[in-house]
């Protein structure tokens, strides 16, 4: 009896282990989308030199595309502290030990970009953060600017695209100087509608033409969780994983209690 009561036991726990795991491979899809690893790892880098051309294209600045020069690359890995340009007034990071600085305040004609793509996503929602630092410079086609984008593969839209430069900087910006910068923008989307596409999360970054004035982007967080601000910020459980650890530890109680009464 007690050898069967082991077996149920150790059935109930793969049981509990398959609706957890189930949790998390649901909020898996996204390859080090906090940048959680430290590196680059999931994600592809474009870079190269801007001659003024507008709108810039953006995948012909990545690998294979016709502006890509691997010596222009300025994106890094930044841990928490206070940005180089506007100080304490943001944080280089929004959650955890580490995000990621695309371009950088060196005003060289560089671009940088970032992209990763998640197939087949199961959840309802995608989630990122992001701040910006551009330099005044010039006008709506000639500025430092950057351009960050959601895209539904699948069906072919955009779901999410954000696009500004150093002349038409938003009133989402702050100015220090002669510099525009943002708060860590935290963005939603539903895409519950679009359950098993592909997307696609892009960010480039760019200097003016002139090699006279530089913008750079941080981005955090993508991923199908809400995370907590702020440095050592973790993931927040989605509301579906709240609901399998409920059933989980109801489940848990029930059997418990049943093998108790039955002593």
């Amino acid at each position: 009896m007690k050898q069967h009561g082991f077996i149920k036991s150790g059935l109930l726990a793969l049981g509990l282990a398959g609706l957890l795991a189930g949790a998390s491979t649901a909020s898996a899809q996204f390859v080090n989308g906090g940048f959680e690893d430290g590196t680059f790892n999931g994600w592809t880098k474009g870079s190269g030199y801007w001659d003024g051309t507008w709108p810039i294209n953006t995948s012909s600045y990545f690998p294979s595309g016709s502006n890509y020069s691997a010596g222009y690359d300025a994106s890094a890995i930044v841990t928490p502290g206070d940005d180089p340009i506007v100080g304490s007034l943001l944080n280089r990071v929004y959650a955890g030990n580490y995000a990621v600085r695309v371009n950088d305040w060196v005003n060289n004609n560089s671009i940088s970009a970032i992209k990763q793509t998640v197939a087949n996503y199961q959840d309802t929602t995608i989630f990122f953060e992001w701040a910006a630092v551009l330099e005044a410079s010039h006008g709506s086609t000639d500025s430092d600017n950057f351009t960050l984008r959601l895209t539904n593969d699948t069906k072919g839209i955009t779901l999410f695209n954000a696009s500004y430069n150093s002349f038409d900087n938003g009133s989402i910006f702050s100015t220090l100087g002669s510099w525009y910068y943002t708060a860590w923008q935290v963005q939603s989307l539903d895409v519950s509608a679009y359950i098993g596409d592909t997307f696609t999360l892009e960010l480039l970054a760019s200097d003016c033409p002139y090699g006279g004035h530089a913008g750079y982007v941080y981005l955090d967080g993508f991923g199908s969780v809400i995370v907590q601000p702020g440095p050592g910020g973790g993931a927040v459980p989605e509301p579906s994983t709240y609901g399998m650890i409920g059933a989980v530890v109801l489940l848990g109680g029930v059997f418990i209690r049943r093998r108790f009464a039955k002593r």
